[in-house]
């Protein structure tokens, strides 16, 4: 069967297919969007020899493989290594020299966690992660990324970039932590083995309740997810990401994101990074 046999998506389909999106996802995909999921599907489609959507519903409502199947190819998975700079800036400038300060004062504890929520191919939690292992040495740092996607989260895993992504990494985190491929992996860098030992990836939908064991963070970076939900869902989700943070920490979103008159109990310190109100420290 070619693309061609199969059907267009009829509205109905397509209302239908955006309702099982939301409801399990809490993306919303509005009617611009329909020739997007369209493409994004038609291959599945052809490969299991139907040709209607409707009837691929049909098997995606039967079986939760094919409702990750589908999920993994409707979400988009755009991201890169110390993507918005200024907000790790200012991690390494203003959070962790209060950590250190806090520590030598004995405040705290010498332990790091951190959530990278939506963490897509991995490029943002291996950044956190170099930064953290750079600036405090000696302390145990955990890095838990998550995401929905099964596809991304293999190669996440597997630590493993093309070559050119080198030029996204600060010269002194390169030389560092990563490790250029040779032989049959020439042209691909990989993460070594030290920052791979601290991040740990876990399939997360933030449209559902996350487990109890997932614990609480010092730091959750949520960038450019929220931003496929609408009011509602983002609200949601924000709630569920909040209730994991701890009392002294760091809420992280995209350049494009804001929690400005979200009735969130938090306050700006720096562009989309947000602390609990009534803080004493910036």
């Amino acid at each position: 069967m070619n693309a061609d046999a199969i059907r267009s998506m009829t509205d109905s389909e397509f209302r239908a297919l955006r309702d099982f999106v939301y409801q399990h996802v809490g993306i919303l995909m509005t009617e611009q969007k329909r020739e997007l999921l369209t493409a994004r599907l038609v291959r599945r489609v052809r490969t299991l020899g139907l040709d209607r959507f409707g009837a691929y519903l049909d098997v995606v409502e039967r079986h939760r493989s094919e409702r990750d199947e589908m999920i993994d190819r409707i979400v988009t998975n755009e991201t890169k290594f110390f993507r918005e700079p200024s907000q790790f800036d200012y991690l390494e400038k203003a959070i962790i020299p209060r950590w250190r300060a806090d520590a030598d004062a004995r405040h705290r504890n010498r332990h790091v966690r951190v959530w990278s929520a939506g963490c897509s191919m991995g490029q943002e939690p291996y950044s956190i992660a170099m930064i953290l292992l750079s600036e405090l040495p000696g302390w145990t740092v955990e890095v838990v990324a998550t995401d929905i996607s099964n596809r991304v989260l293999r190669q996440a895993s597997e630590a493993v970039w093309p070559i050119d992504k080198a030029t996204e990494i600060p010269r002194q985190h390169l030389e560092k932590y990563m490790l250029r491929g040779v032989r049959t992996q020439e042209g691909t860098m990989r993460a070594g083995e030290a920052l791979r030992a601290v991040v740990r990836f876990k399939r997360l939908n933030l449209h559902e309740t996350p487990p109890p064991d997932l614990g609480s963070f010092d730091l959750i970076f949520c960038r450019n997810v929220l931003i496929y939900f609408d009011g509602k869902s983002r609200r949601v989700a924000v709630d569920r990401l909040l209730s994991h943070l701890r009392d002294d920490g760091h809420f992280f979103l995209g350049h494009s994101e804001s929690l400005l008159n979200s009735g969130h109990p938090l306050r700006p310190v720096s562009p989309s990074v947000y602390t609990w109100k009534g803080r004493l420290h910036a």
